[in-house]
């Protein structure tokens, strides 16, 4: 447990010099808020006169194997910060998974087991490496001092922050409101979550809109502790395929980093083209001023569909290749003019007394679709089509032979009944 409390001591001024802006500049970029903005041009003065890095803090708590593009906004600016010579601390909530985040919540999250962490947290960081520099991050675990804080630790931690405060927190708010319960348990999160802060002795901390709580917690600890504060940096939240609720796998509006090239190109090029734009500023590696250019053509005429190629084109190479992302490229023209992808899975299936297999059957059993319900909501949306033709009678039924089926824009599968 951390026991000093030393009152902070004054730091000097050091000059804003134009690497100093230019950081800043960077540091800004597409975010949210940055708390308090002067506190942290003088520590990054203060840096670049001393050649000391700052120490940047990145938490996330494993609470699903894969990461998707949405966690890549805070990633993405991680990186940012970190080419510019600063120390990155990804920091697994090991610890904090276990209680459960209650930030946006309107019912108490239920935790993890520990082997869900430990599973999770190998997949986590292995993803993360495709976008951070693996040898310039510090790797780190909350469970290496909140195990040692123990019941005593915990209690005199809760002393720091009153109960009053705590339900200044809006989803507190709303489900006291609501007479909706809220377990003692849920108070713990963002006391450990700031308690990280002081551990770490972060001098920024990250963290998406929905954290704005949990962050300021890890300034008012390190104030407590007599440490000098950390500044927060709150990025958006990234809006999925929908273009209304927030990039989720339970919402099944994501691209996952570590979908095939091709899925990941499609899935791009479904974004509308009003929603492009905010991909472009928070997933693109692209100097503003040209994304400002491209968004300019686009508005005097440019067709926006080959801005969307390139960003595509650019988040495919990074998270596959330049050579995956051509491939892609090239897939998708073909199956727009109404082409086959060269990569579709062959699917062999018997049939029964050798009698035919009704379609909605044929595209479950390949997978293609759910169920036979399905199946028959989109042959009158006319959202199936064997081999090149639009299917519209639902009774149809096939015989023996092969048959490439074609469910919505992106699923294929080469069938072969026998």
């Amino acid at each position: 447990m951390l026991h000093s409390e030393k009152p902070q001591q004054n730091q000097p001024d050091f000059p804003i010099t134009d690497r100093v802006r230019e950081a800043l500049a960077v540091t800004q970029r597409g975010c949210e808020e940055l708390l308090p903005e002067g506190e942290w041009v003088k520590k990054l003065a203060r840096s670049e006169a001393t050649g000391v890095p700052l120490r940047i803090k990145l938490g996330l708590d494993p609470t699903a194997p894969d990461i998707h593009l949405g966690h890549t906004v805070v990633l993405n600016k991680l990186r940012q910060l970190q080419d510019l010579g600063h120390k990155v601390i990804f920091l697994i909530g090991d610890f904090t998974s276990l209680i459960g985040d209650p930030s946006g919540r309107n019912s108490t999250r239920p935790p993890l087991t520990a082997e869900q962490v430990k599973d999770n947290a190998e997949t986590y960081y292995r993803q993360a490496s495709l976008v951070l520099d693996p040898e310039r991050t510090e790797i780190r675990y909350n469970s290496e001092w909140c195990d040692a804080l123990g019941a005593r630790g915990m209690i005199q931690l809760a002393s720091r922050y009153t109960v009053a405060r705590m339900m200044e927190r809006d989803d507190f708010t709303k489900r006291f409101k609501a007479g909706t319960p809220i377990s003692v348990h849920e108070f713990l999160y963002p006391l450990m979550q700031g308690y990280d802060s002081v551990a770490l002795k972060s001098d920024l901390e990250l963290g998406g809109t929905d954290q704005k709580f949990n962050l300021l917690m890890g300034r008012h600890l390190q104030a407590e502790y007599g440490q000098e504060q950390q500044c927060v940096l709150t990025m958006p939240l990234l809006e999925g395929l929908d273009g209304i609720e927030k990039m989720s796998k339970s919402k099944n509006n994501y691209i996952g980093i570590s979908e095939p090239a091709n899925t990941m190109f499609g899935k791009l090029m479904s974004v509308s083209d009003a929603l492009m734009w905010k991909y472009f500023t928070l997933l693109s590696f692209r100097p503003l001023d040209e994304i400002a250019k491209l968004k300019s053509e686009c508005e005097a005429g440019r067709n926006p569909r080959d801005a969307k190629v390139l960003l595509a084109q650019e988040i495919v190479t990074r998270f596959h290749s330049a050579a995956a992302a051509e491939g892609a490229l090239a897939d998708f023209t073909n199956r727009a003019r109404g082409g086959v992808p060269d990569d579709i899975p062959a699917i062999e299936l018997k049939l029964q007394d050798g009698a035919p297999m009704g379609i909605g059957a044929l595209a479950k059993q390949a997978g293609l679709v759910a169920s036979t319900s399905e199946a028959s909501r989109l042959i009158d949306q006319g959202g199936i089509r064997v081999n090149s033709e639009t299917i519209s009678d639902k009774g149809l039924k096939l015989p023996q032979g092969e048959y490439v089926v074609q469910v919505g824009k992106r699923k294929f599968a080469k069938v072969t009944l026998f």
